[in-house]
């Protein structure tokens, strides 16, 4: 991939590495890479691909067990 876009439909900031710089992508921000992949450290989280767009979305909620709502 050439140039990638990154597109936040978060509510809060979304920090990730580029060229092992943090780099902060502002809740609904967009923004172009035109160096594709290779320098970006994307932490994990809920994201949608689509060719070269990620979109990145909320974080997904944690999964209780049965025994989290039993007394």
């Amino acid at each position: 991939m050439d140039k990638i876009t990154i597109r936040s439909d978060r509510d809060t900031d979304y920090t990730f590495l580029y060229k092992g710089q943090e780099t902060v992508l502002k809740a609904g921000g967009i923004l172009s890479i035109a160096g594709g992949l290779d320098d970006v450290v994307l932490p994990t989280c809920a994201m949608k691909i689509i060719q070269n767009l990620i979109v990145i979305k909320q974080d997904v909620p944690k999964v209780h067990k049965k025994e989290d709502f039993e007394k």
